[in-house]
């Protein structure tokens, strides 16, 4: 996303994210127990909730099965499909659903397994440290790293 680019709220009914990668640096803490952990960014939070204050829809779209992940989106009033295997078909039934226009969606995903979700919807994202091939595809580009603060970049962008 070149650093001037803004996003209009009006082009927009539903804004996805995947987890591990854009709302996580991709790397996991594994307790000597098995447990994992992860690391979240307290901004990215936050620009849940600004997002949440300009009327959007919000769903967190992972391959993910830790409960972890549950447990974050249910901290930040997120809805979520987890253990996802293919997540372009999850988001087609979501939309279908809800009542979504695929191209008003933007969906910010870091790597191959979001490649097909990316292709169908209206607005594709990636982090800056996103695959190769995510990059060529995507629309918006974030200055941020997955981890560091994607969402509160993406919020920030947005405009009325």
């Amino acid at each position: 996303m070149p650093e001037q680019a803004k996003l209009s709220v009006a082009e927009l009914d539903l804004m996805v994210y995947d987890f591990d990668g854009v709302m996580t640096d991709n790397r996991v803490l594994v307790l000597e127990d098995g447990r994992e952990a992860i690391f979240a960014h307290r901004g990215d939070g936050f620009g849940t909730e600004l997002i949440r204050q300009k009327g959007l829809a919000q769903l967190i779209l992972t391959t993910e099965k830790n409960p972890v992940v549950r447990k974050r989106a249910e901290k930040l009033k997120l809805e979520i499909i987890h253990s996802c295997e293919n997540k372009e078909r999850a988001l087609r039934d979501f939309c279908k659903e809800k009542g979504y226009e695929l191209a008003r969606v933007f969906f910010i995903g870091n790597d191959l397994n979001d490649f097909d979700a990316l292709k169908i919807v209206g607005y594709p994202a990636a982090p800056s440290d996103a695959h190769p091939r995510v990059l060529e595809i995507a629309r918006f580009i974030t200055n941020a790293q997955g981890g560091y603060g994607v969402v509160r970049e993406i919020a920030d962008r947005l405009v009325d």
